[in-house]
């Protein structure tokens, strides 16, 4: 089965400051059709106006996951964490037991552009944990980087969950196909460009949910940037 979300069907919040599309029910929007998909709960494009940011929250039970697509993007944590983080740049932060932490646009004059990505971990009360890694452009170039993992593999970010996520960037004749596993199923969102998963041309901001399927196929893109999320199902 294959599902295509829409950009524009997405859950829309304009603060001013804050410009922010979700995937899946988040703060004020809620659709009970589009809750999560296994594990995957949040998926949050921001754009976030220079000087501005979240100040210090909470979190518990939560798998976070920030991949900054431009400008730079400061965060402090309360178990003593301090980085900016640029493109390329990929942060996980356990939430498990609680902690705290604010996320900022390090840039006085310039904006910046970051999807911000929940997964529900497979137990709650874990000990709370930070991890940032930093992946070129040339690493994700027509084939698909692991860039989060179970088990931190291929020197990916570790989640807490059996999970994997992988990031490409493709253009012309690119083609990456990835297997799916019995009881697996694929999430993929497009960052930016256009491409055709499986058949199913998208836009910027559009996503495609396989179900009962073998396999992802991504081809026939244009300047794309990608995500595919292999989740439990």
């Amino acid at each position: 089965m294959l599902q295509v979300r829409k950009s524009n069907d997405r859950g829309h919040a304009n603060h001013g400051w804050l410009n922010s599309y979700h995937t899946f029910s988040f703060g004020h929007y809620h659709d009970p059709l589009h809750m999560g998909f296994g594990p995957l709960r949040v998926i949050n494009e921001d754009r976030v106006t220079a000087g501005q940011g979240f100040g210090t929250h909470g979190h518990r039970d939560m798998e976070i996951i920030s991949y900054v697509l431009d400008g730079a993007l400061a965060h402090q944590d309360s178990m003593g964490n301090g980085s900016v983080l640029h493109y390329g740049d990929v942060q996980r932060m356990t939430a498990g037991t609680g902690v705290r932490h604010s996320e900022f646009n390090h840039s006085k004059t310039e904006g910046v552009h970051f999807l911000q990505i929940w997964i529900e971990p497979s137990r709650t009360g874990i000990e709370p944990g930070y991890e940032e890694k930093h992946f070129t452009p040339e690493s994700k170039q027509g084939q698909l980087r692991l860039i989060a993992s179970s088990d931190g593999r291929d020197g990916s970010v570790l989640v807490h969950q059996d999970a994997a996520i992988y990031a490409t960037i493709l253009n012309g004749g690119d083609t990456v196909t990835h297997a799916l596993g019995e009881g697996r199923a694929a999430y993929v969102h497009l960052i930016r460009g256009t491409a055709t998963v499986n058949g199913m041309p998208l836009a910027a901001g559009d996503a495609l949910k396989v179900l009962a399927e073998n396999q992802v196929v991504i081809d026939g893109a244009e300047a794309a940037e990608l995500l595919v999320f292999d989740l439990p199902y």
